[in-house]
């Protein structure tokens, strides 16, 4: 079952550059993490590294894009990183990128690698229709505090993602929910790679994340979908 995705003009209003791409895939097989995927976030780091040449990650024109769409929307951006820069200073690190399991592995590798916001979702647990907006403060949005379950809301104003059950993922992609987050049972998932036009190559790092799919789960059904927003490369 296909989805549907909309970003509203509100978004679009104080990022008018934003794209994204979606990836669909369903018969996936997921796992702890492995040596594979491990590697594969090795790799990632490796060529963030390259990319990078001794610059700090929100010195990246692409990371410089996003925040100032943070700033725009009234998040500070040294507080909440968006997912890919937040990703890249880990990968700096003592210690380095985490080990989630095999699918998160590979999401993150290619947020990595491509330093783009990627962000995967168990579509078995999606109600109704994914949406960007800007929050009223009254949605509910699902997470863990001290171990045990909470529901915070987003501030008024405050960029999100949401389905018709409530927030999915806390500004922009700063911090995804528990409820719809890829756990070792998903099998179906939908895979969002955003990015601020005309810093990424949204398409490059789709059909990358699609080949790495298909590799670890042989027989999956995976659908590319073309960027939506801002012109990308080709």
């Amino acid at each position: 079952m296909t989805l549907t995705l909309t970003v509203s003009e509100d978004v679009l209003a104080v990022a008018p550059d934003f794209t994204h791409v979606a990836v669909e895939a369903s018969g996936l097989v997921n796992a702890p993490s492995d040596a594979a995927s491990s590697a594969l976030l090795d790799d990632a780091a490796r060529r963030l590294a390259e990319r990078l040449a001794g610059r700090a990650p929100h010195e990246d024109p692409h990371m410089a894009a996003w925040r100032a769409a943070y700033t725009a929307f009234g998040s500070k951006p040294n507080r909440t990183r968006n997912s890919a820069e937040a990703l890249a200073r880990r990968a700096a690190a003592e210690g380095g990128l985490p080990r989630v399991n095999r699918l998160v592995d590979v999401y993150n590798a290619i947020s990595v690698a491509h330093l783009v916001p990627v962000g995967g979702e168990d579509t078995d647990h999606i109600r109704g229709t994914m949406r960007l907006v800007r929050a009223t403060g009254e949605e509910s949005f699902h997470t863990v505090a001290g171990g045990e379950a909470v529901i915070e809301h987003p501030d008024a104003g405050e960029v999100v993602w949401c389905d018709d059950e409530g927030v999915t993922c806390r500004r922009w992609n700063w911090r995804q929910g528990v409820r719809t987050r890829l756990t070792e049972e998903s099998v179906n998932a939908l895979f969002l790679l955003e990015g601020m036009a005309p810093h990424c190559d949204l398409v490059a790092a789709g059909a990358e994340l699609a080949e790495l799919l298909e590799k670890s789960s042989p027989g999956a059904r995976i659908t590319v979908h073309p960027p939506v927003g801002a012109a990308v490369q080709e």
